[in-house]
């Protein structure tokens, strides 16, 4: 799995309640246990967001035209051997709290944002 990435962009904001903290793997090696209350949402005209029914837990974000999935890294059980990585869309923080941790920030997205690995 992809080291974690925070994104502050609205829709994140709005479906956490603060900001996404998401790791991410390709599509094909996600291995789904059990899917029963998983709902998709679609949050937007490329991509979906994956739910639980039952708990409302925000689980998944999926863009429609790319071979990957983000997931949210608090759904994951410890140790998960992850990483962080950077912070994006860091133009939408809002007012109430500031990025002091050292991690690179990116104001808007980037291209290999989604590539596996870290720095």
């Amino acid at each position: 799995m992809r080291a974690v990435v925070y994104c502050h962009c609205k829709q994140c904001q709005r479906t956490s309640g603060h900001y996404v903290a998401a790791t991410a793997c390709d599509l094909d090696r996600l291995t789904l246990i059990n899917d029963e209350g998983l709902c998709w949402y679609r949050s937007s005209a490329e991509a979906q967001r994956g739910f639980c029914s039952v708990c409302g837990s925000s689980l998944f974000w999926r863009p429609d035209h790319e071979e990957y999935v983000a997931i949210m890294a608090g759904t994951l059980d410890a140790p998960t051997g992850l990483s962080s990585r950077e912070h994006i869309h860091t133009s939408s923080t809002s007012d109430y709290y500031t990025i002091t941790d050292g991690l690179p920030q990116f104001p808007d997205d980037h291209a290999g944002l989604w590539e596996e690995g870290g720095e």
